[in-house]
Formats: C-alpha cells, sequence, structure tokens
C-alpha cells in the first residue's frame, strides 16, 4: 500500500502513516471527529510539521545534553525498560482448556447471572387516568395498542416495551412491582416520581449460573491473569534472591 508523503520538513518526511500513528493516539472518538471534518487531516500535518520543527530547533541547539534532558531520558529508558521486560516475560502464558474448565467449575458463583425481567410499561401524570385505562385494557384492549394510544414515555412507539432489564435499573416503586408480578400479569397503576405507571410483565429469567460456553473467553482471560500474577511474583522472589533488598520503612 502506498504510503503517501504529505509534508517534508527539512528532510523529514511526514506520511499518512504518522498521520494515521497521530490520531491513533487521539483515541477512536477525538480521531472520528477530526476526520469528519473538512480541514481535519490538514489540522493533523501541521501539528505534525511544527512538532517536527521544533524537534530540529532542539536538535540545532544541542538540547540532548542539558542535564535535566538526560536524566528524564534516563527515567524514560527505565520505564519503559522494565515494561518491556514485564510484557516479555509474561507475553508467552497461556490457558490450557484443562485450565479453564477447572477454574470455572471451581467458582461457579463468579458467573451468577441476575434475575431479570423485560417488561412494558404505560406511564401518565394522574392516577384517574391510569385507573380509566386499566379498566380499557380489562374491557379487551391491548396494552401494546393503550401504550401507543396514552402513555407519555418514549417506549410507546415499541408498545410500551422497556426491553430487559435487572435489579437497580428502575426506580424503587417501579421495580417493586415489577419484580413481584408474574409473567403476563399487569399490575394496578404505581406512583413514582414521574407518574403512574402501569406495568406488564412481558418474561422473566431467574438468578442461573452462565454456561462455560457464554463465559468462556473471560474465564480464560482470568486465568492467565492469575498465572501472571503468579510468575511475576515467583519471578520478583527469584530475583530478590540475586540481587539483594533492602527496604527501610
Amino acid at each position: 500500500m502506498e504510503n503517501k508523503v504529505l509534508a517534508t520538513v527539512n528532510g523529514i518526511e511526514i506520511t499518512e502513516q504518522d498521520v494515521q500513528a497521530f490520531l491513533a493516539t487521539l483515541g477512536q472518538q477525538a480521531a472520528m471527529q477530526i476526520q469528519s471534518q473538512p480541514d481535519g487531516i490538514s489540522r493533523v500535518v501541521n501539528e505534525l510539521v511544527n512538532q517536527n520543527l521544533m524537534y530540529l530547533d532542539a536538535v540545532d541547539k544541542e538540547l540532548e545534553q542539558d542535564e535535566v534532558f538526560k536524566e528524564e531520558l534516563e527515567k524514560t529508558k527505565k520505564n519503559l525498560l522494565i515494561q518491556y521486560s514485564v510484557n516479555k516475560f509474561l507475553i508467552d502464558i497461556s490457558a490450557t482448556e484443562d485450565e479453564i474448565v477447572k477454574y470455572y467449575n471451581e467458582n461457579k458463583e463468579k458467573f451468577k447471572k441476575s434475575e431479570t425481567l423485560r417488561a412494558s410499561h404505560i406511564l401518565v401524570k394522574e392516577e384517574k387516568q391510569a385507573n380509566d385505562i386499566l379498566e380499557e385494557i380489562n374491557n379487551g384492549l391491548s396494552f401494546e395498542d393503550a401504550a401507543e394510544k396514552y402513555s407519555e414515555c418514549p417506549s410507546k412507539d415499541r408498545g410500551g416495551d422497556l426491553g430487559e432489564f435487572s435489579r437497580g435499573s428502575m426506580v424503587p416503586e417501579f421495580e417493586e412491582a415489577a419484580f413481584k408480578a408474574e409473567v403476563g400479569e399487569t399490575t394496578k397503576p404505581i406512583q413514582t416520581q414521574f407518574g403512574y405507571h402501569i406495568i406488564k410483565v412481558i418474561d422473566r429469567n431467574e438468578e442461573s449460573i452462565s454456561l462455560l460456553e457464554e463465559v468462556k473467553e473471560q474465564v480464560k482471560q482470568t486465568v492467565i491473569s492469575l498465572k501472571q500474577q503468579e510468575s511475576f511474583l515467583n519471578r520478583t522472589n527469584e530475583l530478590k534472591q540475586k540481587y539483594g533488598v533492602t527496604i527501610n520503612l
């Protein structure tokens, strides 16, 4: 793939790859925002030009010979070398199928799925109106049609459907009434800070343990992390014996 040169500063080429590398440092959202602007790439190129100008000026002034710079460079080098050493030591650690299965079987409680409901509701301001709507539903008007006709919540466009939710997702009064109701049941009007709700429970998923297939990647990463921690601890203990450590607290 061609790597087009977008600018040159005293012989230093600024390419499309340089621009993409710079954008990558900003994060996905900021990068997309810049790329969507007509002059976005031009601004990035100018920023890279300015950075290279400052670099050339620093070289001309021999700033790399400053003691403060040398100290900062040594700190940066040390930190990079530490991180590189740790990554190189840990990179080959993996999790076998047996280790994944063993960890899952011994820690199933960690993969518990909370009880969830799927429910619809109709929201109005006045209790009398809520009772009148409930009477219409009891007399044959479908809940979905009633929601579309009367509800003041945006969910009215979906027949009042709020989707699936767990405890802690809704205001307490709504949650208590919804989780007490049976599947298919329509509640009496419930008052909350938003008004009066008529709730219909569509489906319920009881608390359960996730199947291994559902959480296998999560389990794998957990096993790898634990093995890395153990390996790192063992390695640092070996190095303490090799180099000697004195801690004065």
